[in-house]
């Protein structure tokens, strides 16, 4: 397959999944990423395949790259509330400056383009569940509005561009994924139980833990992403687990999986934290006849496999000189 796509982000926890999923139908991909957030070694089993080049870049600054692209997939920005909260203003300028660069090199290249956005641009929700016609309840001044007025930001520029330019564009709203390759200091609910089970350390739960979550696993999401790509559709279309779960009883199965002695504590609820996430997926059923096929339970036991195996040690990964 003489195909090759560009992935931004592409060291980082979805973004590099993306790359194996692309690499194995037979493109060549070239992985873009700055790794403020990513690292090579979530890549490093692609370094030498002929088909994978990677790129060291900053997307917030002019990109380019010689030879055909047909495919733009922009996952590049801090995700984790860890990590926008460290990089407020980068987060912004990924979402705007950023994506404008992503935007530029498709329309040059004449590639298809896509959009990693968030279920976070529906803020804290007043309607559940969440469909892709609801507006959203967010403060854009508050601690996560860097975040969510970065990924709302994006979402316009997008189909500015698809409106005004006639580019084929593809918007994903992605929820709660979790999954091999995830940070243990990524700062959200499932790495960050994972890594305090794991030590037999408290877990720290927000709240009264009451709040909802729907957790989707990586391969899941992968395969809706690449379904969405191929789809005729230029509408956000929500890609995540319908499957609610309170965090409390996330912390009580990561318990028992992991078979540890942690003790839960509380903490004070975050500002703005949602108070309940839950994605309605019929767009995502009808226009790609996708959903979700891997439980919490099965999800969770790989990811505690590879947390236990190799989890820490990827992060200490150089790109051979």
């Amino acid at each position: 397959m003489d195909k090759r796509v560009l992935i931004t982000g592409g060291a980082g926890f979805i973004g590099s999944h993306l790359c194996d999923l692309f690499i194995g139908k037979g493109y060549s991909v070239i992985c873009l990423d700055n790794l403020v957030t990513g690292t090579l070694g979530n890549v490093r089993h692609l370094i030498k395949n002929k088909s994978f080049k990677f790129v060291k870049h900053d997307i917030t600054k002019y990109i380019t790259l010689k030879g055909k692209i047909d495919y733009v997939l922009h996952f590049a920005s801090p995700a984790s509330p860890v990590d926008y909260l460290k990089y407020p203003i980068k987060t912004l300028k990924v979402g705007s400056l950023g994506t404008h660069n992503t935007l530029g090199i498709a329309k040059a290249k004449k590639a298809k383009f896509m959009l990693a956005s968030t279920s976070e641009i529906y803020g804290d929700p007043l309607v559940h569940p969440q469909k892709e016609s609801y507006w959203g309840n967010v403060n854009p001044i508050g601690p996560r509005g860097v975040y969510d007025e970065a990924k709302r930001f994006a979402e316009a520029i997008t189909m500015a561009y698809h409106k005004t330019h006639n580019m084929d564009t593809k918007i994903v709203r992605i929820f709660n994924t979790y999954g091999e390759r995830m940070r243990h200091y990524d700062g959200r609910a499932v790495p960050t139980f994972l890594d305090q089970t794991l030590s037999n350390k408290p877990i720290t739960v927000f709240g009264s833990g009451k709040q909802t979550r729907s957790f989707c696993y990586i391969n899941d999401l992968v395969d809706g992403i690449y379904k969405l790509v191929m789809s005729g559709t230029n509408q956000p279309v929500n890609l995540g687990n319908p499957h609610e779960f309170s965090i409390m009883e996330l912390a009580r199965l990561i318990i028992k999986l992991t078979g540890s002695k942690s003790q839960i504590i509380f903490k004070k609820l975050p500002v703005d934290d949602p108070k309940i996430r839950k994605p309605d997926i019929s767009l995502a059923k009808s226009k790609l006849n996708w959903e979700p096929k891997v439980t919490l339970k099965e999800g969770l036991i790989r990811t505690i496999r590879y947390f236990k195996q190799n989890g820490k040690s990827v992060y200490k990964y150089r790109y051979p000189v």
